[in-house]
């Protein structure tokens, strides 16, 4: 597997810090996972405030308000549900920023045009465009969710960029 997420995290969090910025996860793939990376790290409770598991298609709609007939027309794995989830988690929770995954680790769970592998990930951050990254990763089910973390991590510290 590859390396620790921590440098990633840490690195995170300082960039938070110096901005002054909170942030929300909303996970589905890698259940609660980013947040447990980022909670890892002791004093981490001045920049994370929550994080969202919605593994379910219901939890999606009640705690983020993803449109029910979204997720019916273009199902859980996909841009336009990473978008809604990280928007949701912005708004819901008041942080700067909110980082969405939604994805198939596998090994089941497959469809056409959706491989194991396929993770659609979101960040949003107030008064910004957010953005979306769709990701193939190679691997087994640890593998998909560990580089999913990395990347979400990677996501939210270029939200806290300037400008």
């Amino acid at each position: 597997m590859a390396s620790s997420p921590e440098p990633e995290a840490l690195a995170l969090l300082q960039a938070c810090r110096a901005r002054g910025f909170t942030l929300a996860t909303a996970e589905s793939c890698t259940g609660g996972l980013i947040a447990g990376a980022l909670t890892a790290i002791p004093g981490s409770s001045d920049v994370v405030d929550r994080g969202y598991v919605v593994y379910s298609n219901r939890a999606k709609e009640e705690m983020l308000g993803v449109p029910r007939d979204m997720l019916a027309n273009h199902g859980a794995v996909s841009e336009m549900v990473a978008i809604a989830m990280a928007e949701g988690a912005l708004a819901r929770a008041g942080t700067d920023i909110a980082i969405a995954v939604t994805g198939i680790a596998g090994p089941g769970g497959a469809t056409p045009g959706k491989p194991v592998g396929l993770v659609h990930l979101a960040c949003a951050r107030r008064e910004r465009p957010t953005i979306h990254c769709r990701e193939v990763f190679a691997g087994d089910r640890d593998a998909v969710r560990h580089a999913t973390i990395i990347r979400a991590l990677e996501m939210m510290r270029s939200q806290t960029a300037r400008a």
